[in-house]
């Protein structure tokens, strides 16, 4: 073959338009990945809703996820962003979700691929890109369905900008009866060092410590992490004060939420990361903090043809 140096290359785009986020369907239609022009991407199994990567427009992994996480769709994954609905951990005291798996089973089910739409101005950095995942009662096994027999239908809507990645769901009471539920966003982040890290935003919060016996303390100053954590935070400032995750004295995420009035702050330390199977490598627990955006103490309780709404953003 002549090369010939001014031979024509595939358009990519229409002439004349900004080059636009590139979508694609791969592993037998079970994951759904994302590519900003400036090179952000995100990707999203359809088992569970799970965002198992975002990365920066440098390749730059932004999330915690297992070296043995399962992407099979045999179990829920261990790290990225699992969704967790109806409710969070175990309910054996809350009459209607008391039968179900721990946290619900929206991580678990097969979730449907809505779509995509873009935007775009100037030029390629202004370009985002929004993929939107489905799932409804009519979805769910029989065998779900006889542990929550409500009618309902889930909304999930991934964004990816070059600044941010943004996750909104939307519950919908499709039923004749109220039904109350706990969702909650349970976001790994990736960071270099737990040593290193404190979380600002949280001063003067009231929180349950699971650790400790589900006491409710409040919070003095940054939160540091120096052993087991597992506390459920109620932020002072409301859902629109940033929760700050510092390394070194410098900010590496801050998460904003919308109608979501809970943080999880979670990591498993030693003990713990070394009696979860899935949970690789042991030593893991030194590079990931989860910030979980929620509501998640107590319910919230969702009339015959209501909607809920929450969100979170988070930037670096």
């Amino acid at each position: 073959m002549v090369d010939r140096p001014n031979r024509p290359v595939a358009l990519a785009t229409t002439p004349g338009l900004p080059p636009q986020p590139q979508v694609n369907i791969s592993h037998g239609n079970s994951r759904v990945s994302a590519v900003l022009p400036s090179g952000e991407s995100v990707e999203v199994l359809l088992h569970g809703a799970t965002i198992t990567s975002w990365k920066d427009r440098f390749g730059t992994q932004k999330l915690w996820l297992s070296d043995a996480a399962k992407l099979d769709g045999t179990k829920a994954v261990r790290g990225g962003i699992p969704l967790v609905f109806p409710v969070f951990g175990t309910a054996p005291d809350h009459a209607a979700t008391s039968k179900l798996p721990q946290h619900g089973f929206a991580r678990n089910s097969r979730w449907e691929f809505l779509g995509k739409s873009s935007s775009e101005s100037a030029g390629p950095s202004d370009a985002s890109v929004k993929l939107d995942f489905g799932l409804s009662s009519a979805n769910l096994d029989d065998q779900v369905k006889s542990l929550w027999p409500y009618t309902f239908s889930l909304i999930y809507s991934v964004t990816l900008t070059p600044e941010n990645l943004s996750t909104n769901i939307v519950v919908t009471n499709d039923g004749n009866e109220p039904f109350e539920f706990q969702v909650l966003l349970h976001t790994y982040l990736r960071i270099k060092d737990i040593a290193k890290i404190q979380v600002t935003g949280l001063d003067n919060s009231e929180y349950v410590d699971k650790v400790d016996g589900a006491q409710t303390k409040t919070q003095a100053g940054a939160v540091s992490i120096t052993g087991e954590t597992d506390r459920v935070y109620t932020p002072a400032g409301g859902p629109s004060v940033p929760v700050v995750v510092e390394e070194d004295g410098e900010a590496v995420f801050r998460v904003v939420r919308d109608n979501l009035k809970d943080v999880v702050v979670w990591n498993p330390w030693t003990d713990k990361a070394a009696g979860i199977g899935d949970f690789e490598p042991k030593d893991g627990y030194k590079n990931m903090i989860c910030i979980e955006a929620g509501s998640v103490n107590g319910w919230v309780t969702l009339d015959s043809k209501d909607a809920f709404e929450g969100a979170q953003t988070i930037s670096d």
